[in-house]
């Protein structure tokens, strides 16, 4: 990338693109959402892999503008509970679900669990395409375990419950640099502007 470029993310989620502003500080990179996302035609994300999600919405979105249009799937995977709520993070305690009903609901699952039975890890999976033609996929995950009860104010989503030992804290007590140094997110987004760049 030799020029400013323009990135625009398929998505409404305005905490997802204030993530990946502050991941993009100084370097020569617009971002934004894709405008009207929510009048477009959606994109079924009810693949069974966060690779197959995330890829087929930025192939979908991305006949929608001339920029480069770059979606994510992410979630948390927890084994002891088979993997849930997997692909189904974002729905885990129905469609219009709150974060913190989900992490209720995660955290009533998990209720008497202890040690590795808590063991969870953060996956995102990025994907970005400009007019139909896919241009990378990338993916990275954070290890962590699952905290008995939520603790911090920062971040979004299952934030407060994924305590990452590496810094002893929850996401959500983390500094926003911090948190994105370590997170599945952050790091695969350095990935794809690495392979954007080439």
């Amino acid at each position: 990338m030799l020029a400013r470029v323009k990135l625009l993310l398929a998505s409404s989620n305005a905490n997802k693109l204030r993530e990946y502003r502050a991941m993009a500080e100084g370097r020569a990179i617009e971002l934004d959402l894709l405008p009207r996302f929510r009048e477009l035609p959606p994109f079924p994300e009810d693949a069974p892999t966060f690779a197959e999600n995330a890829a087929g919405k930025a192939l979908h979105y991305s006949g929608r503008s001339e920029e480069i249009v770059f979606a994510d799937d992410s979630g948390l995977v927890v084994p002891a509970l088979g993997g849930a709520p997997g692909v189904h993070s974002a729905r885990y305690a129905g469609a219009n679900a709150t974060d913190a009903a989900r992490i209720a609901k995660l955290l009533g699952e998990m209720r008497g669990m202890k040690g590795d039975a808590r063991r969870a890890r953060f996956i995102c999976v990025i994907a970005a395409a400009r007019t139909g033609k896919m241009l990378a996929v990338v993916s990275d995950s954070a290890e962590g375990f699952i905290a008995d009860e939520p603790r911090g104010r920062e971040g979004f989503g299952y934030d407060p419950i994924f305590y990452f030992p590496a810094r002893s804290k929850t996401f959500a007590e983390s500094h926003e640099a911090e948190k994105n140094d370590a997170s599945h997110r952050g790091k695969a987004f350095r990935k794809l502007l690495a392979d954007l760049s080439r």
